[in-house]
């Protein structure tokens, strides 16, 4: 059997995460153990516990992500990294998947995410942003309608081409806003505002680049020992140079989520796609962009052991 890994981006955690991996499996908790030294804080309090808004800021959100990913995959390594074709991730979850290729220390991985995400947290704090998500198909194209909000406006621009009928969009609040209006003018079934704290893969994550190319520097990537597919082009990603080089990129380019996964089903049309993580947002994303490949979550012990039921 083959395996694609998928990990998931923000938005995906919750308090209580992690906390029935940890308690059922000793390479879970160190794990947790791991990332808490690493950053110095208790962050697996955080997941296990809460509260809700503490862990939805930006920079407890992201190393919550990537260590219940990294837990998962510490796991059940053993067992399915022979299997493992190739990995991916939404957003933040693309430095889990190099996490789990053997590019990126726990550590080091931990760090990494914990600094991008301060470093986007601030620039939506300098200056103000806004994320929505358009569900439905619209009867114009999503970018023509993003460019005439922003000469309307303010600045916005597809941020998640997550399906056909679901994109999120993100800018300068009024321009958000004055596409959600024009989106719903235009067919679109639903236009809902998210709950982030900042224009994520946008231009306004700009004043991140400079702290996030030292950062990704310092984080003393090596080759991944399998492709990584990218946010970006939905190209894999088979250097340290390159992964670098595209996870910059990531912070203001919008993530190309429906054309990575069509890729991933062509490239292995016969793998199953196991998503690593807490919930199931990128299992349905999968069912909906390519209904014709294999599908499963693996976040909880129970879905663990399924897992390497299938291994068997």
């Amino acid at each position: 059997m083959d395996l694609i890994l998928l990990f998931p981006g923000q938005g995906s955690q919750k308090p209580g995460m992690g906390r029935d991996l940890a308690a059922a499996y000793p390479a879970a908790r160190d794990v947790f153990e791991g990332v808490d030294a690493a950053l110095g804080a208790p962050l697996s309090r955080l997941c296990f516990e809460g509260p809700a808004e503490e862990l939805t800021m930006t920079d407890n959100a992201q190393p919550a992500l990537f260590t219940h990913g990294a837990a998962v995959w510490a796991v059940v390594a053993d067992r399915a990294r022979p299997a493992v074709r190739a990995a991916a991730g939404h957003s933040l979850g693309e430095l889990t998947a190099y996490h789990a290729a053997g590019a990126l220390t726990l550590e080091n991985g931990a760090r990494l995410v914990r600094r991008r995400g301060a470093l986007m947290r601030r620039a939506g704090e300098q200056r103000a942003g806004a994320m929505a998500a358009i569900i439905g198909e619209l009867s114009i194209s999503i970018d023509v309608l993003c460019a005439e909000a922003t000469a309307e406006v303010g600045e916005v621009v597809a941020a998640n081409y997550n399906t056909a009928e679901q994109t999120v969009i993100s800018g300068e609040v009024a321009g958000v806003e004055y596409a959600m209006g024009l989106a719903k003018r235009n067919g679109a079934k639903r236009a809902l505002r998210l709950p982030v704290s900042g224009a994520f893969h946008s231009p306004l994550m700009q004043p991140s680049e400079p702290g996030l190319r030292e950062a990704l520097d310092e984080a003393r990537f090596t080759d991944p020992s399998v492709p990584v597919y990218s946010n970006v082009d939905a190209q894999p990603s088979r250097t340290a140079a390159s992964a670098r080089e595209r996870l910059l990129r990531q912070l203001t380019a919008p993530v190309r989520w429906s054309d990575l996964v069509t890729r991933l089903a062509a490239d292995f049309p016969h793998a199953l796609f196991v998503e690593m993580g807490p919930g199931a947002v990128l299992t349905g994303l999968t069912k909906r962009i390519a209904p014709g490949v294999s599908s499963m979550t693996c976040g909880t012990p129970a879905e663990v052991e399924d897992l390497l039921n299938r291994l068997n």
